[in-house]
C-alpha cells in the first residue's frame, strides 16, 4: 500500500464516523502550494463555505501559499466566512493528513476565530 492509499484509508474511516455523527465537516486539503478548507453539509451534498490560498483576495494577503502563516490565515477566514453562514459547529476533517504543522496551524485558528470542534 502506497502513501496515497494510506492516506484515504485514513480519510474514509474518519469521514464514515463524521457522517453518523451529522454534524458540518470543516474538510481540509493540502498540496505542495496550497491549502483548501470546505464545510460541507451534514449531509454530504453541498459545499457551503470554502477558503483556498489560490482565492485571489487571499493571494493579496499572502505571498506564499505552501507555509504555516498561509494556512492560519485560511482557518481565520474560514471561520469568519462559517459565522456568516450561521455556523458554529463542526467536526474536523484532516482527510488524512497529520494533525502537524500546516493542518494543526488551520485547526488551531479557526477555533480561536471562533468555530468549534
Amino acid at each position: 500500500m502506497d502513501k496515497r492509499q494510506s492516506r484515504l484509508r485514513r480519510a474514509g474511516a474518519t469521514r464514515k464516523k463524521i457522517r453518523e455523527l451529522r454534524e458540518h465537516r470543516l474538510a481540509v486539503h493540502r498540496s505542495n502550494l496550497h491549502i483548501y478548507a470546505n464545510i460541507i453539509s451534514p449531509e454530504g451534498d453541498r459545499v457551503l463555505v470554502s477558503a483556498s490560498t489560490i482565492e485571489p483576495e487571499v493571494r493579496k494577503e499572502i505571498e506564499k501559499g505552501s507555509n504555516v502563516q498561509a494556512a492560519a490565515f485560511i482557518g481565520k477566514r474560514v471561520a469568519e466566512k462559517a459565522k456568516a453562514a450561521g455556523i458554529e459547529r463542526v467536526a474536523f476533517d484532516r482527510s488524512g493528513f497529520r494533525y502537524h504543522g500546516r493542518v494543526k496551524a488551520l485547526a488551531e485558528a479557526a477555533r480561536e476565530a471562533g468555530l468549534k470542534f
